[in-house]
């Protein structure tokens, strides 16, 4: 199996953050974001990753760029295939496929969540008090239910730990309510889309997190877009309300992990061979349905 890239220095380029999977680097009037092949769950960064996973997301994430990019501007500046700068050519063999050159874009202070289906912490929500996010939806939904339309549930952007899911009007609040009205009408198209898109590819879209940033005065997509990683992605052909579902992330690590005696804090535990293999199968699948090629 390939060796998975966990960690990335790129001498003589100047890094900016070092995210649970990202790697940020400042190309002056430009950014480089790399995805590694990093895996996390519980909110603990495994010791070993998942080879080629940082490739599918953004690969995946270019995808979808150019699946909405005639309505909806994003930050990305190269293509696939583009040149590399020069500053960066000496590592072409460690960028290529897992790199995107993109905008200095001021992201937004919120989390962007689309929700079409009743999974995660919206599913613990509605069991309680027969909401997401306080809004109200109908009796009688069971876990993994498709919602009668799909909803947006800002969140607040957390550092480190869980993003908290905030009402519409705390986000309105956060970032003005014209910029707020934009990003829902904007998130719920693009979800609606996307998911229509998928579907015919054999996948749900159960839930997506987009993320928005301002550039030149203009409100951009950033960020990656409806990756394994920023959503839940269900096999179509699986699919069966009151149960959780089986799904094209990373399953087959949470569910080890559940095995575990592990308190869910760091050091987290190595990943066994197996599960290493069976995750990196489910994320290279999801790709290959998508674009209709392998990766």
């Amino acid at each position: 199996m390939d060796v998975p890239l966990l960690n990335l220095e790129l001498p003589g380029v100047r890094k900016l953050k070092s995210g649970k999977v990202r790697e940020v680097f400042d190309l002056d009037d430009r950014l480089l974001f790399v995805a590694t092949d990093r895996i996390s769950a519980f909110d603990c960064i495994m010791p070993n990753g998942i080879p080629r996973k940082g490739e599918v997301l953004t690969q995946i994430s270019h995808f979808w760029f150019d699946f909405c990019q005639s309505w909806l501007p994003n930050h990305r500046l190269a293509r696939p295939g583009d040149p590399l700068p020069e500053i960066l050519k000496p590592y072409a063999a460690q960028l290529a496929g897992r790199s995107m050159i993109v905008k200095k874009a001021q992201p937004l202070a919120i989390e962007c969540v689309v929700r079409g289906y009743l999974a995660g912490s919206g599913w613990k929500e509605y069991r309680t008090r027969q909401t997401v996010c306080g809004i109200p939806l109908p009796a009688g939904l069971q876990e993994s239910s498709e919602l009668p339309e799909p909803i947006f549930t800002p969140a607040t952007k957390a550092e480190s730990g869980h993003d908290e899911n905030i009402p519409y009007e705390r986000a309105a609040e956060i970032v003005g309510p014209a910029i707020a009205e934009q990003v829902r009408n904007l998130s719920l198209r693009l979800y609606r889309e996307a998911r229509a898109f998928a579907a015919q590819r054999g996948i749900l879209i159960a839930d997506t997190k987009f993320e928005f940033g301002i550039y030149e005065n203009q409100l951009i997509l950033i960020d990656e877009a409806l990756t394994p990683d920023s959503s839940r992605f269900w096999p179509a052909d699986q699919y069966a309300p009151g149960r959780s579902q089986p799904s094209y992330d990373k399953q087959f690590v949470r569910d080890y992990l559940e095995t575990l005696t592990w308190d869910k804090t760091p050091p987290a535990p190595a990943l066994p061979a197996e599960v290493v293999a069976r995750t990196q199968q489910k994320y290279l699948e999801a790709f290959e349905r998508l674009t209709g090629r392998p990766l």
